[in-house]
């Protein structure tokens, strides 16, 4: 019985050896069906989804019950439209800025020194706080009446309360706070593949920090900066939580998510809210595929590669 067992399995084993097929690519299964069940399965259900206005809604009585009446919708009401750049003026400076931020940090943390595991727990601290809980720290700290705010009044530096909350800066404040943590994890870790050795030997010809950072580190770690800022601005267009309780939702934090939320869950139209979740993905990979095609160019410049 183990025999006949054991034939059907090394008859396998031999037909994908024969196929120059790698039997530990099997091992690879649970995690494509894992991403076919939650990622690709709901994409292309919601595409489809947007394809299909609901029957009865604003936008089929506007614009009738056309493919794409709910993309037509979206972008002939200036303030549905108007989401994709107030998501955009919070998303790109957030990302932009924390990774400029993590590069000098990340790269004066690459050395060994006292209190290095001290100060790296301090700086991704907000990843264990959350999205919500930064946006209670920020109503607390800068809020009108927030320690912020009574220590400028005590200290008479200003008449009245400064509006940092309920506004675009409240937002990017919480962006900023809980976006860090990635661009720097992600930027230590590309610093940490740089050979060292590259700067050592640089510093033995004469070249200054300034000069080894510009001309060796820089160039080098140019591509995972392109990463990092991808994956941090992912992060910081996807907002939500923050443009709602540190933002002003329905003026000039109103973004792109609260947008879809409003169709999906206020409206019942899971039509027009599976169209701006297009849109929305949408953009997202514009600005992706431009800084990889920037980042492809520096990556070919850099190594002197052609085309």
């Amino acid at each position: 019985m183990a025999v006949q067992v054991a034939a059907p399995r090394m008859a396998l084993r031999h037909r994908l050896a024969d196929r120059g097929v790698d039997r530990t690519l099997l091992l690879l299964l649970p995690a494509v069906l894992f991403i076919v069940a939650l990622f690709v399965y709901p994409f292309v259900y919601g595409l489809q989804l947007s394809f299909q206005p609901q029957p009865g809604s604003e936008t089929v009585q506007r614009y009738g019950s056309g493919a794409f009446a709910d993309y037509h919708a979206f972008f002939a009401d200036p303030y549905l439209r108007n989401t994709i750049w107030t998501t955009l003026k919070l998303g790109l400076p957030a990302a932009l800025f924390n990774v400029l931020a993590s590069v000098p940090i990340a790269y004066r943390m690459r050395g060994r020194f006292r209190g290095k595991r001290t100060i790296t727990t301090i700086l991704v601290v907000p990843i264990a706080l959350g999205t919500v809980l930064t946006a209670e720290g920020l109503l607390a700290f800068m809020g009108p009446t927030g320690w912020l705010n009574r220590l400028l009044l005590d200290l008479h530096l200003t008449d009245h309360p400064v509006r940092l909350t309920h506004n675009y800066w409240g937002v990017l404040f919480s962006l900023v706070i809980s976006g860090f943590p990635f661009a720097f994890l992600l930027t230590l870790s590309y610093l940490s593949g740089i050979d060292p050795t590259l700067e050592r030997a640089a510093a033995t010809l004469g070249a200054g920090w300034w000069q080894r950072f510009r001309y060796i580190t820089l160039p080098l770690l140019a591509p995972g900066l392109g990463i990092t800022f991808c994956l941090s601005f992912v992060l910081a267009f996807s907002v939500f939580p923050s443009a709602i309780m540190v933002g002003d939702p329905a003026g000039s934090t109103r973004v792109i998510s609260i947008a879809a939320f409003h169709a999906a869950f206020e409206q019942y139209d899971y039509s027009m809210a599976s169209a701006i979740a297009m849109i929305m993905g949408a953009v997202e990979l514009v600005v992706i595929g431009v800084v990889l095609g920037w980042r492809s160019r520096l990556y070919r410049g850099a190594t002197g590669g052609k085309g």
